[in-house]
């Protein structure tokens, strides 16, 4: 293991950036909140750090950024050119002929790469490997002279069949290199060497999509780094959970498209499982969205592929998150059909909720909690402002939604927390209810900036049994990127029978992938216990179209992995017997992709180290205030959270306020706080 040191996680959101400082030796820590700067993030950035003093005495940064998930909502990543096979040219437009709409004749998808852009050469690369049709240099020389002239920014070459062969590829490759002006080309079968064309060819354009975006925003962020004699190390968490250095996000940027959430997500399942709750289903209240994740057994779970927007697939591991647009910074409206409406349309950090007197007139939902006595306006998180403008934001609310609906402004303004509590339950029955799992046996764990101010919704509308509010849930998500392992999957399609398979050459396989993620995991020097070595298989019966992931019992030692036929079988039975509960007796099985996944596993960090020391309820209690419930005031009770001891119990309607985030405890709920400082929020008995 490399030396100790002071590390920094750093969750760039859109209305603030949130800092969690650790000293690996003394194992100190700090927080942070400070405003964000959309457009100029470094700013923020940097204004973060400079909180904990010198940059200099800073040993790593890990960042988790929304930079590259923006790039693709927003359709703001670079001109991109694709090379292809001969009649392949529509298979990005084509997709799985899925559609944004069940019903109508008409589309609205737009690629990413247009049409004029795509351009085919002549190659042949068959399934078995065998190279039917050499690819022509000139030919492809010519075909990236042609996309340079009219202006792409970026070139991809996909070859079919590639990830049997990469021959024509990279032959491809190093006759464009000759050409292109810029380190922004590659090859599908560098990215993705796996079967099925459209997932490849998506996953790769996607990948060239963002490389000048991310790429631009880590160069601005290192120059302004050094320019602070920061001399550490600058890592990147990505979608997996895990983290990586800043050149395998250059090259993988698309592996960052759910990094801030997925950080989140990290930090949460570790509190939750330390606290007693494998169990639990996360809420990420930010300015803009709600993220939802399902962790079962305190593991997180992990999707081959996602969608980040209507056809835009990305196939890499990533934790399984739903994103809905229901933050803080989302815009109350009554629609033409007179129906009251919360997003998905957001505020932002610039000019952010009414209250924040930046010159935005319409309500939000932060104004709502606001107007409802729920936040405190003398007091808003992260210290970018003195105090909220609360008359503003009822102005707002009783304009656009108290008026036109015929109720007074504190009943719209509860109306506009009902509806935005009613999008978070449906999102959370989506990752629960409609995957077969009983909701009252989870816990909700809301973090982010406003996650706390509805956990006792959320406990009552979806039949959650608890919520559990970290110690410091404004900053939960830079917790993640201090405590996420550095990970790193590949995937390589082997399109193999079981029956009679050459153990030996598999073996061989199996421990050329497992060298090469592992010298990626070391290749970040972030200080490490050991790395881990996993293997899947995606397999099916013959005849299926669907695979199955199989984790195989094998461990690599270094030199192989003892793999066989018979350990393929019983762990492929096994596994599917578990998911379908039957086997199909005499159908053969068939090998698809192999994944390797390496996991340099960080030393571990103590959570109880977050617990209060000493205090008393009566000491941490600061005052009351009348706070909106159910249509009627109710006097609440103000407590300095982060003064309340271990073992404290707290009784609803009360108010729990810290610089990261405020908790609201329902009248009819209670809350105590646990030995890690949590704070675990239930029904009265």
């Amino acid at each position: 293991m490399s030396g100790l040191g002071t590390i920094v996680g750093v969750d760039v959101g859109g209305t603030f950036t949130d800092l969690f400082y650790f000293d690996e030796a003394t194992r100190a820590f700090r927080t942070a909140k400070v405003p964000s700067n959309r457009g100029d993030e470094a700013l923020g950035f940097l204004n973060g750090l400079s909180t904990f003093g010198a940059l200099s005495a800073l040993h790593s940064v890990v960042h988790g950024t929304t930079v590259g998930t923006n790039a693709l909502l927003e359709r703001k990543g670079a001109k991109v050119g694709l090379v292809t096979t001969r009649g392949f040219r529509d298979v990005l437009e084509m997709r799985r002929r899925d559609r944004r709409r069940t019903w109508g004749l008409t589309g609205d998808f737009v690629p990413v790469v247009e049409r004029d852009f795509r351009v085919e050469v002549d190659e042949r690369t068959l399934a078995s490997g065998e190279i039917r049709t050499p690819v022509d240099p000139a030919e492809v020389r010519a075909a990236a002279e042609l996309l340079r002239d009219k202006g792409a920014e970026a070139i991809v070459v996909v070859f079919m069949n590639a990830y049997a062969n990469p021959a024509n590829e990279v032959a491809a490759l190093e006759a464009i290199r000759a050409v292109w002006p810029n380190e922004h080309l590659e090859c599908s079968s560098a990215i993705l060497p796996e079967i099925r064309e459209f997932e490849r060819t998506s996953t790769a354009v996607l990948n060239a999509y963002l490389q000048p975006v991310v790429g631009s925003y880590l160069a601005r962020l290192e120059r302004a780094l050094a320019s602070e004699d920061f001399a550490g190390r600058f890592h990147i968490v990505q979608s997996n959970g895990g983290v990586m250095s800043t050149e395998t996000a250059r090259r993988l940027p698309g592996r960052t498209a759910l990094s801030g959430p997925a950080a989140g997500v990290i930090a949460a399942a570790a509190i939750a499982k330390a606290a007693g709750f494998p169990d639990v289903i996360t809420g990420d209240l930010g300015g803009t969205s709600f993220d939802v994740s399902l962790i079962l057994g305190g593991e997180t779970a992990l999707a081959a592929q996602t969608t980040i927007d209507f056809g835009l697939v990305i196939r890499n591991p990533m934790i399984e998150i739903t994103t809905i647009g229901a933050g803080g910074g989302s815009i109350a409206h009554v629609d033409a059909g007179g129906l009251l409406e919360v997003g998905p349309e957001s505020a932002g950090s610039r000019p952010g909720p009414v209250c924040y007197g930046a010159g935005n007139d319409r309500p939000t939902l932060t104004d709502a909690n606001v107007v409802l006595g729920r936040i405190n306006a003398a007091r808003p998180i992260g210290g970018a402002l003195e105090r909220l403008d609360v008359e503003a934001a009822k102005a707002a609310i009783k304009a656009h939604v108290a008026d036109p609906l015929g109720l007074g402004v504190m009943e719209a303004a509860e109306a506009i927390v009902r509806v935005a509590d009613s999008k978070m339950a449906g999102a959370i029955r989506l990752m629960s209810i409609e995957r077969g799992h009983d909701p009252s046996r989870f816990a909700a764990v809301p973090f982010g900036g406003g996650g706390a101010l509805h956990a006792g919704a959320l406990i009552k509308d979806v039949g959650l049994k608890a919520a559990l509010v970290p110690r410091y849930p404004g900053v939960t998500s830079a917790l993640g990127c201090v405590i996420a392992n550095i990970r790193h999957d590949q995937v390589r399609t082997l399109n193999l029978s079981l029956a009679g398979i050459d153990a030996a050459a598999l073996d061989k396989r199996m421990v050329e992938e497992a060298e090469a993620t592992r010298a990626v995991v070391a290749d970040a020097r972030l200080a490490v216990e050991r790395i881990d070595t996993s293997f899947a298989l995606d397999m099916h019966y013959v005849g299926q179209t669907h695979t199955l992931s199989v984790p195989l019992p094998v461990t690599f030692d270094g030199a192989g992995t003892g793999i066989s036929e018979a350990t393929i079988r019983t762990a492929f039975e096994t596994a599917y017997e578990a998911q379908f509960g039957r086997l199909l007796p005499g159908v053969p099985m068939r090998i698809v992709n192999l994944r390797t996944s390496a996991i340099g596993v960080r030393p571990p960090f103590d959570l109880a180290s977050l617990a209060p020391e000493g205090g008393t309820v009566e000491g941490a209690r600061t005052g009351t205030r009348e706070v909106w419930f159910d249509g009627a005031f109710h006097t609440a009770t103000i407590y300095d959270r982060l003064a309340l001891p271990v073992g404290a119990r707290i009784d609803g309607p009360a108010i729990l306020e810290q610089p990261d985030a405020t908790t609201v405890v329902d009248p009819d709920l209670a809350a105590r706080i646990d030995s890690f400082g949590n704070l675990i929020v239930e029904r009265k008995a």
